[in-house]
């Protein structure tokens, strides 16, 4: 084993999920067996991918070639810098989730808990393929098998004909992805039979078909992250998964369309247009605007989340417009500054998204409840679901010293240096854009105060929430675990950006490894220290020191005494949980100033209603301008085309037998 590679450790982890999985279906209703052996094995799995991901990130590309699939077809693989980042990823967030998920799931609650069992790590293992892959056909499986498996698990509750639709839609969408991914491929490979990707690197394909493969690999992989118009599938599928699987699904799963983006963009096509990024900057700041826009004004918790998750894949895919830009005139230190911003942002997303679908979870399991309307309070009955909850709260909304704070801010910085583009529409486009950024931010933070304050602060909006219970000892340690990756990428950048810097070098030619650690680890100087540092040790202890000594002069001014006494009358005595500001009117403002972002049913009482009730209806331009128009003309077509199917064997020899004659005509002809 001394001569072991790390893809070779990697492949181990791989195959022992696969391994658990199977272990699954021969305990198929054995829940504790698989609730507390099985599914807390796949999260020690998860370690150890992520262990053999770091060795990889440090080392130099290893190929593998299994004698598996079809003839001629064998499976090849290979690990270099980028496919290790994002298996650390994949480990590291799986480890955590995988740890809750031994204390959520149910005895009783839609499948089989050993085929949720083999389902669950079947998706682990296939995004790790999906990464791994080195050839079209070795991607291919795999990137399927994570969709199949992934509408399994959606649908797990499938007894419920809302979750079996939100199924079919996902399964719709990434099937439409899939075949857009399959004809990039066809392209990269230029005629020659070869789809591996040793062969497409070597093509050196012309601006139009580079162009067109770009355009596919976007549409492609945009299906998967929930890029718009094609999004509409995320804020079904989220609600309607177990929260573990909606963690994973959108921490992690999310980040493989992501990976096969950059892997396209950066390393198949040999050249980088400079449209390219404008056309992706653009698209990725209205998914990022639209996304938080529609997430301030949802009142389904885990439909908040998802709307969050379309607006933070907006920003990833700004960033890499905005690297391609950089690459494209050729300032390759500019674009590995945008680059690592993207990658930061994989990584602190792919932890606090978690953190939140999961506590989005014990809440569910706790209540009862999903919607925010009925909710409220729950910090006095679930404190350490709360207080973690709150971490990652903090980390989406870009504060200091946690993590989404540095990627956020990195991506800042690079829209800083913008103005050295030799474009003048650029320069003066760009800054509008850092505006649109820092909107966008603002937005997100926005949301996390609702989202948290109508959940925990306030009072119980139901009296059944004075029975709620706090998270149980698995959910606790799955939850921490994440939390702790949300306070470390925030509080040591330099770190991670050493780790990030094997990946950008090879894919723009440049990184900032070097320069923020001349600077040593409680600095992070992305450029230059006279442009632009950040110290998050310093905050963190700022913020401490300020902490204790508030609290140390309450305690001597007051001589360590309390004293409780009713408050100030001002109608206190008689204020209700109803009197509380609702998930509706906190969204409000928000609502009034994008209202045409929305389509907006409104329900207005009259004055003689005896119980009068206003109620407001928010739902998606897109649903009802585009996709219900296609349905109902491939609802028409199909009964058309079904008449056709009588059921006698006379009439379809006549259909045989008058297509031989017009094939016959046109022969002819």
């Amino acid at each position: 084993m001394q001569n072991w590679l790390a893809v070779d450790w990697i492949l181990v982890a791989i195959g022992g999920w696969l391994l658990t999985g199977a272990l699954g279906i021969m305990a198929l209703r054995h829940f504790a067996v698989v609730a507390r052996v099985l599914f807390p094995l796949g999260s020690a799995v998860g370690l150890l991918l992520a262990a053999a991901a770091i060795n990889g990130l440090m080392g130099t590309p290893e190929v593998v070639t299994l004698p598996i699939g079809l003839p001629q077809l064998p499976f090849h693989l290979r690990l270099d810098s980028l496919s290790a980042f994002f298996l650390l990823v994949i480990g590291g967030a799986g480890a955590g989730v995988s740890i809750f998920a031994a204390g959520y799931f149910r005895q009783g609650e839609g499948t089989p808990p050993g085929l949720l069992c083999l389902e669950y790590h079947l998706f682990l293992a296939s995004m790790a393929l999906v990464v791994l892959a080195d050839d079209a056909y070795a991607f291919m499986v795999a990137w399927e098998t994570m969709a199949l498996s992934s509408f399994f698990l959606v649908t797990a509750n499938h007894r419920v004909p809302e979750i079996r639709q939100a199924g079919f839609l996902y399964l719709l969408i990434a099937h439409i992805g899939a075949i857009a991914i399959l004809l990039c491929f066809g392209v990269l490979q230029a005629n020659t039979g070869d789809y591996t990707f040793a062969n497409m690197r070597e093509q050196s394909l012309s601006p139009f078909w580079a162009s067109a493969a770009f355009l596919l690999a976007v549409l492609g992989f945009g299906a998967k992250a929930g890029m718009l118009p094609l999004h509409v599938w995320l804020p079904e599928a989220h609600p309607a998964a177990p929260s573990p699987v909606s963690a994973l699904m959108s921490g992690v799963m999310l980040k493989t369309a992501i990976y096969g983006l950059l892997r396209v963009s950066f390393d198949l096509l040999h050249l980088q247009l400079g449209w390219w990024g404008v056309a992706l900057l653009a698209i990725g700041l209205f998914t990022a605007l639209y996304g938080v826009v529609f997430a301030t004004v949802q009142t389904d918790m885990k439909r908040l989340l998802a709307y969050s998750s379309i607006e933070n894949i907006g920003l990833l895919l700004a960033a890499i417009g905005l690297t391609l830009l950089f690459k494209s005139y050729g300032m390759a230190e500019l674009a590995a500054l945008a680059l690592t911003a993207c990658l930061y942002h994989v990584v602190s997303h792919a932890f606090f998204k978690s953190l939140l679908f999961v506590g989005t979870g014990a809440v569910l399991h706790a209540t009862g409840e999903r919607n925010l309307g009925h909710l409220g309070g729950l910090i006095r009955f679930m404190p350490w679901v709360a207080w973690l909850v709150l971490i990652g709260v903090f980390a989406s909304s870009g504060l200091p010293p946690l993590s989404g704070f540095v990627s956020e801010w990195l991506l800042l910085q690079s829209f800083l240096f913008t103005p050295g583009l030799p474009n003048s529409f650029l320069n003066m486009l760009i800054p509008i854009v850092a505006a649109a950024i820092a909107l966008i931010a603002a937005l997100a933070g926005y949301t996390m105060v609702k989202f948290f304050g109508i959940i925990f602060l306030g009072q119980p909006r139901d009296g059944k929430l004075q029975h709620a219970h706090d998270g149980g000892g698995w959910e606790k340690a799955g939850m921490a675990w994440l939390a702790v990756w949300c306070i470390g990428l925030g509080l040591f950048p330099n770190f991670i950006i050493q780790l990030i810097d094997p990946v950008t070098t090879p894919l723009v030619g440049a990184g900032l490894g070097r320069k923020v650690a001349a600077n040593g680890w409680w600095l992070l100087a992305p450029t230059s220290i006279e442009r632009a540092s950040y110290g998050p040790v310093f905050f963190f202890i700022g913020v401490v020191v300020a902490f204790l000594l508030a609290y140390g002069l309450v305690r001597v001014l007051y001589h360590g005494q309390l004293r409780r006494s009713a408050p100030w009358d001002c109608g206190y005595p008689w204020q209700t949980p109803r009197m509380q500001d609702t998930a509706e009117g906190f969204g409000q403002p928000i609502r009034q100033i994008f209202e045409p972002f929305f389509r907006l049913e409104r329900h207005v009482p009259s004055p003689f209603d005896v119980a009068p009730r206003y109620h407001v209806s928010v739902t998606d331009h897109f649903w009802h301008r585009f996709y219900l128009p296609v349905a109902r003309v491939v609802e028409f077509a199909a009964e058309k085309v079904g008449r056709l199917q009588q059921g006698r064997i006379a009439v379809y020899l006549l259909y045989s037998f008058l297509t031989l004659l017009f094939m016959l005509f046109l022969v002819q002809r």
